[in-house]
């Protein structure tokens, strides 16, 4: 039987049950995939007229450039919830493998700093989006092209609010995982 400490445990972390929070973060990221391919479709479809048409698709750039940002955050709840975040697996891995309770609270700890991080994100984001509704905000050239900026803050403070989210998630599952851990031998 596989204890906790079995490097084959260890690399199965990614492997996190689907559930409904893991199902809901995967089709919002899949709106984020689908918005890439549609904006890739822009930019080329910009190209192919500017160059060879004498025609360019006018905000392609605005768009673009909010865009890359809302998408970022669009998915970035499905990169929490598959522990996919940049950090220093090989340190706690050995951590863990030594002290499994102190590596999960290690684990915790990272948690919560991304919580954190999440959380200020979503909150200083919310009066701007707020003021943006309010003004009616716009991007672009006055009677060129102009999109209003709400949409893309709102992602921005979604998706900073449901990474937070699961963040909190995957902190209750450390804490009770330390809590359950034995301590070392």
């Amino acid at each position: 039987m596989a204890t906790e400490s079995d490097p084959a445990i260890l690399d199965d972390r990614s492997a996190t049950p689907l559930g409904p929070l893991g199902g809901f973060v995967n089709v919002v990221a899949a709106i984020g995939t689908t918005w890439t391919f549609l904006l890739m479709f822009l930019i080329v479809a910009d190209v192919i007229g500017r160059s060879f048409l004498s025609r360019p698709i006018t905000g392609v750039a605005e768009i673009a450039a909010h865009s890359i940002v809302a998408i970022v955050f669009i998915q970035l709840a499905a990169t929490v919830h598959a522990r996919r975040l940049t950090r220093a697996d090989v340190m706690i891995d050995a951590v863990r493998l030594r002290a499994p309770r102190f590596g999960h609270l290690m684990e915790a700890l990272f948690l919560i700093v991304g919580l954190a991080v999440m959380a200020l994100i979503a909150w200083s984001g919310w009066k701007p989006l707020m003021d943006a509704l309010r003004a009616s905000e716009f991007f672009g050239v006055q009677g060129l092209f102009t999109i209003p900026t709400w949409p893309f803050r709102a992602t921005i403070v979604f998706g900073a609010t449901l990474s937070a989210i699961v963040f909190a998630v995957q902190i209750v599952a450390e804490l009770r995982q330390a809590g359950a851990a034995s301590p070392r031998r």
